[in-house]
């Protein structure tokens, strides 16, 4: 009789831990749905501004050949190239390369915002150089993205509802974050992204000094 009452008291104990896991667990997994849902929406989004950007790309670059063409200056050195995923894009102008990519989208993640709430969403990010060669060899995301965050100069971040503003963030101005609604996202993040760069110039490299604005 003893031992048939401790087998219902471990079977009641077990039923309970069962019952604990399950609802516990449950938790976990309605939180990470939600972040994968999230996830889709914001990729999607990302992907759709993504190729509106590299359109404006191309008008840019025709609208800078038509510049330096009126001037005397030769426009061969003045291209826009992309994968045919539509996951990076370079712009060569002159003596300027820049790379716009996706490819750090490797998971749900979110924006860390001051005082805010975090933002889930998809990243765009504007590299200095040609994004081909700086990952060249790289064996790891982390050894990309290190890379690609040295070389940064600004990061569109897309939110997964489309109601909501993008937030833009340039690197040499502390990431202050800039609103950008869905229409005007693509083009007036190749804008300034362009400006920052062809705005300023180059100084003989003398120890700490690099660059310069004007």
């Amino acid at each position: 009789m003893s031992k048939g009452y401790e087998n219902f008291n471990n079977s009641e104990t077990s039923f309970r831990k069962s019952t604990l896991i399950q609802e516990r667990i449950g938790l976990v997994s309605s939180h990470m749905y939600k972040q994968f849902l999230d996830y889709q929406h914001a990729t999607l989004n990302t992907s759709e501004v993504f190729s509106e950007m590299i359109e404006n790309l191309k008008a840019i670059s025709d609208s800078l050949k038509q510049s330096f063409s009126a001037r005397g200056i030769t426009t061969e050195n003045i291209y826009v190239d992309y994968d045919k995923e539509k996951s990076i894009a370079i712009i060569n102008i002159l003596w300027h390369t820049i790379s716009l990519t996706t490819r750090c989208n490797y998971e749900p993640q979110a924006l860390f915002r001051e005082n805010n709430s975090p933002m889930f969403s998809g990243r765009i990010m504007a590299i200095s150089g040609n994004y081909n060669e700086l990952i060249e060899g790289a064996k790891s995301r982390n050894e990309i993205m290190e890379r690609l965050l040295d070389k940064e100069i600004a990061s569109l971040y897309v939110p997964a509802d489309k109601a909501q503003n993008s937030i833009f963030k340039i690197r040499h101005l502390s990431n202050r974050e800039f609103f950008l609604n869905s229409a005007d996202a693509s083009r007036e993040f190749v804008l300034k992204v362009i400006e920052t760069i062809c705005g300023g110039g180059l100084y003989h490299e003398e120890g700490s000094r690099k660059s310069f604005n004007i």
